[in-house]
């Protein structure tokens, strides 16, 4: 199945989960590229935020991406900053990207109408942060009305089910995978996952 992201042009958005900032800048992206022959082209930026607050933005940096660049995928992170900087959560209605409601809408819209290529949101998987809870939930409603996929890890039981050895080995802390992380763990579902949906 994996066969299916062979030549594919996949964008990834993101911050340091996305970067790979505990694995020197390695993340699943690149390991996909590197093992599926897709061509991973990341715009991630450690400590960054979905609302936008800044150049650094994951709007911002969007918006600076070339118009005229086709991709076949285009993959956002659901950013654990916004939650650990107590950014405007907004409400699942919100189109202005002041808000991380309006940031994920906001994304959603902008992909649809400038690279006409279908759009999946990831999510960290569970950690404790009551705030990030309710954004993977708001991010869950606006992908049911916009219609783009989510690779939900944060409510993925079966993935979250590790032993405490191997999450030793994998998370350098609460949000970060390590380069096994990213290797061992990660990159298999997400080579599953966007594999059925570029199917």
């Amino acid at each position: 199945m994996e066969k299916s992201l062979s030549g594919k042009k996949i964008c990834f958005l993101g911050s340091s989960v996305t970067y790979g900032f505990a694995a020197n800048g390695v993340s699943f992206a690149d390991i996909l590229a590197e093992k599926y022959g897709c061509v991973s082209v990341k715009y991630a930026v450690n400590g960054t935020t979905l609302v936008d607050n800044g150049a650094d933005s994951y709007v911002s940096r969007m918006k600076s991406i070339d118009k005229a660049q086709r991709f076949d995928l285009f993959v956002c992170q659901l950013s654990t900053n916004d939650a650990s900087r107590n950014m405007p959560l907004g409400k699942v209605s919100d189109d202005a990207p002041e808000t991380v409601c309006g940031a994920i809408n906001f994304i959603a819209e902008y992909v649809k109408n400038t690279f006409g290529c279908p759009l999946v949101f990831y999510t960290n998987p569970r950690y404790e942060n009551e705030r990030y809870k309710i954004m993977v939930n708001n991010l869950l409603d606006i992908a049911k009305a916009r219609k783009f996929a989510v690779i939900d890890l944060y409510n993925d039981r079966a993935f979250s089910d590790i032993t405490p050895e191997q999450r030793r080995e994998f998370m350098a802390d609460d949000i970060h995978p390590t380069l096994k992380g990213y290797s061992d763990w990660w990159t298999p579902i997400f080579a599953k996952r966007l594999s059925e949906i570029l199917k």
